[in-house]
This record gives structure tokens, C-alpha cells and sequence, in this order.
């Protein structure tokens, strides 16, 4: 299937290339096609699966555990979205917790204001207040910042806690987020309860393309035993946490924290729950090569931390990409008969048509979760669809190439999984 390019491309450079093309181009296509409609079936059906899921999960009732837990929320510059989201993970609907903001200096404008927060701020008929504590957790040469804060973050954990949460600023919790994520951990088998972020679409039409590419991940989570952590949303009981030693072996030497303990719980046998109720807003304006570079940034830590992942990703989308590029040079070519032209521009529809179905599908949880952030902006999901595998082909392309990533003023080379090396410096 993936070779058919390549049979394309003798036939046009060989002398005798045109009676070998009108033939081999159509039936491989055919061929590729056939294939490519199923499997566009079977992601379609996959996104009913993840409706069904999201639909029954919120009109199910959650669990009551509620052990005392610590939040840990790394933090790196001031968003637009920061004093909001800060409200809303201080004012959780949770009897015991607390939270920690940790940050690398004092020099972070996000400490500046955690600091002149958490010493005057009260919530109006807010009764009982979460405890917190600000963490600055200095540089590290051997892994990521955000890591870095995480790990110092822990350390100021109370001792009390039997739950320990992780969360990112620019994720936008409900009030009941915290009882949600933490509920499932009251069954045993579970390691990890996990949510993930949903982009939401903004004015611009780079930040539909973001929310339209990152949703496409969302919806790979589901009730089964391959999902992964996800960082901005997980969490697991201290007593495991210790046990796999996520902070002294796995977060020691990497600029991901989700992939490095989905790892850890997965050689240790463990599992990850995926808890559609913590699905947190997330919305961002962006220039078009600022969405690439965020995006590409995501594949590469992909790559590394996850290899077995971006060669099924690539395969994927080289597949998808290649096959529809195949059918439009069989549209093309003069020797095509009508009835052929007919059938393949069907089966391009098709796969076109069940590709924007579940975009649909998308656009449907959008509503159902965030109707009144959505708005009707949510048509973006199955109108930007086509974009999509053509962007994701250009993100594992480009990640087959470099271990090279910037995260918010530093860069970092990704040697391996137990490897980082920085490479500069030039956030505050």
C-alpha cells in the first residue's frame, strides 16, 4: 500500500509508461482504497463509541471516594486564561485538598502574581479554602522545566495526602473536576485516572485548525487498556506514585511528564482510566507557524518517548495522504474511462464523507460539554477535517527528522527517554 506511490512514479519515468499507469495506477488505488473506506468506517464507528462513552459517563453518578489530595500545577508565564482557571482550581468542590503552584524563579510573571494571590485573595461566600503553597523549583540541566517543577512541586506535598493530581493552568476545570478525576482510584485496579484537554474554537481560523488536529487525539481515549496519561489532567495515589518511583527514576531525566509515567505504569502492569468528565477547555490564538511548531513539538516528544506510536501515526497518515493523492492521478490520467473516474471519485467521497462524520461527532461533544464557550464556532470540527491528516502527515514527517523542541523560551535535545540535554535558554 505504501509502495504505490512509487509504482506511479516508474510508470511515468518508464518508455513504455503510459499503458503501465492506466492499468497499475487504478487497480492499486482501488485496492488502497478499499482499505482506506474501511478503516475510515471503523474511525467513524470509534467516535460513535467515544460519544456514547462521553454521554453515558455524565449522566452516570460519580463516585463518592474522596481522599485527601494534593493538586501539583506547574506554571510558566501569565495566559489569558490564568486568574480564571487559578479561581476555579481554589474553589474546587472537594472536602480536603490542597494545591501547589510550583514555578523554576521568582522572576516568572506567574509568580509574581500566584504570590500577591495566595497572600490577599478570598472568594466571596467561599467558606473553606483549599491550603497552598508556592514552590520555586530553580533550573535543571538534566530535564525538562515543567518536570523540574513537578518534581520539586511533590516535594511540598503534606504528608496527609493519599492522592496526589497534576494539572495545567491553561486547562479550564469545572467545579466538580477534582471529585471526578479522583473518584475512579477508589477501584484498586485503576493506577491512573486520566482526562485530556478539548481546544475549543476561537475567532481565527488557526485556532479552529488547533482545535479541530487536537481533538482528533482526544477521542483516541476511551473505555480500554491503551490509554495514555495525560499530564494536564492525571492522577494516582501517593502510595503508587512512591511505589513506581515516578520522581527519582522516571521524571529524573525528561521533558515529559505524562509519557513517563504512562510508562511507568505500564511496565509495572497498571492501568489508566480515561474519565470523560475531566475532558478541560483549552483555547489558544495562534499565527499558523506558531500552531505548526506547538504541534510538530507535540510528535516529536511523540517520537521519542513513544516510538511505537509515531510509526503507526506515520504509517497512517502516509497511507491516508498517499492514497488520496493516488486517486486524483488516476482522475487525471487521459486513459481513465468514465465508469473508473466514476467509482473513484465515490470512493474519495466516501472516505471524505465518514472522515467529516466524525468531525460531526466532535462538533457534537463540543456542544454537548461547552455549548456556551463553543457557540457556533463548532462546525469547525467536520469542516476543517480534510486538514487535518495532511497536517499530522506534515508534524510526523518533520518529527522522523529532529529531536529538537522549544518549550516556552527553552530548548531542549531529546536523546532518548532517559536523556535531555538543553541546549538554550532564553525565557524568563
Amino acid at each position: 500500500m505504501i509502495h504505490s506511490p512509487s509504482v506511479v512514479l516508474f510508470a511515468l519515468t518508464s518508455n513504455h509508461g503510459g499503458n503501465l499507469l492506466i492499468h497499475w495506477d487504478v487497480e492499486v488505488f482501488f485496492l488502497a482504497g478499499a482499505l482506506l473506506v474501511l478503516q475510515s468506517a471503523w474511525a467513524f464507528v470509534d467516535g460513535i463509541r467515544f460519544l456514547s462513552l462521553v454521554r453515558g459517563r455524565r449522566n452516570s453518578l460519580r463516585g463518592s471516594y474522596t481522599p485527601s489530595a494534593a493538586v501539583v500545577i506547574p506554571c510558566k508565564g501569565v495566559d489569558a486564561a490564568f486568574d480564571a482557571n487559578l479561581d476555579l482550581f481554589l474553589n474546587q468542590d472537594y472536602p480536603e485538598y490542597q494545591v501547589v503552584f510550583a514555578v523554576a524563579t521568582t522572576a516568572d510573571l506567574a509568580y509574581q502574581n500566584l504570590r500577591a494571590r495566595l497572600e490577599t485573595a478570598v472568594t466571596p461566600g467561599v467558606i473553606r479554602k483549599p491550603r497552598t503553597a508556592l514552590v520555586v523549583a530553580g533550573a535543571s540541566d538534566v530535564r525538562g522545566e515543567k518536570v523540574n517543577n513537578l518534581v520539586r512541586g511533590v516535594e511540598a506535598v503534606e504528608p496527609a495526602a493519599q492522592v496526589l493530581v497534576f494539572a495545567d493552568i491553561d486547562a479550564t476545570p469545572s467545579p466538580d473536576w477534582l471529585r471526578s478525576l479522583v473518584a475512579p482510584l477508589a477501584n484498586l485496579q485503576i493506577t491512573v485516572s486520566t482526562g485530556f484537554r478539548w481546544y475549543l474554537p476561537g475567532e481565527g481560523f488557526v485556532s479552529r485548525l488547533r482545535a479541530a488536529w487536537d481533538t482528533s487525539i482526544a477521542t483516541m481515549m476511551g473505555d480500554h487498556d491503551h490509554n495514555f496519561a495525560w499530564g494536564g489532567s492525571m492522577a494516582i495515589r501517593t502510595g503508587d506514585f512512591c511505589a513506581l518511583r515516578i520522581a527519582e527514576r522516571y521524571w529524573a531525566n525528561t521533558v515529559s511528564d505524562d509519557y513517563a509515567l504512562t510508562r511507568a505504569v505500564r511496565e509495572a502492569g497498571g492501568k489508566i482510566a480515561f474519565e470523560p468528565r475531566c475532558l478541560l477547555a483549552s483555547r489558544e490564538e495562534s499565527s499558523l507557524r506558531e500552531f505548526l511548531r506547538w504541534s510538530t513539538r507535540q510528535i516529536i516528544i511523540t517520537r521519542v518517548y513513544a516510538a511505537h506510536l509515531w510509526k503507526l501515526g506515520l504509517a497512517t497518515y502516509l497511507f491516508y495522504c498517499g492514497t488520496l493523492t493516488l486517486g486524483l492521478i488516476a482522475l487525471a490520467m487521459p486513459g481513465t474511462t468514465v465508469l473508473q473516474r466514476i467509482e473513484i471519485a465515490l470512493t474519495l467521497l466516501v472516505v471524505l464523507l465518514l472522515g467529516a462524520a466524525k468531525g460531526y461527532i466532535r462538533s457534537t461533544i463540543a456542544r454537548d460539554l461547552f455549548a456556551p464557550e463553543t457557540g457556533n464556532r463548532a462546525s469547525c470540527y467536520w469542516q476543517l477535517s480534510p486538514l487535518v491528516p495532511w497536517v499530522m502527515l506534515w508534524n510526523f514527517a518533520v518529527a522522523g527528522f529532529t529531536r529538537r523542541i522549544e518549550w516556552r523560551g527553552t530548548e531542549y535535545e531529546l536523546v532518548s527517554q532517559n536523556t535531555v540535554r538543553v541546549m538554550r535558554r532564553t525565557g524568563g
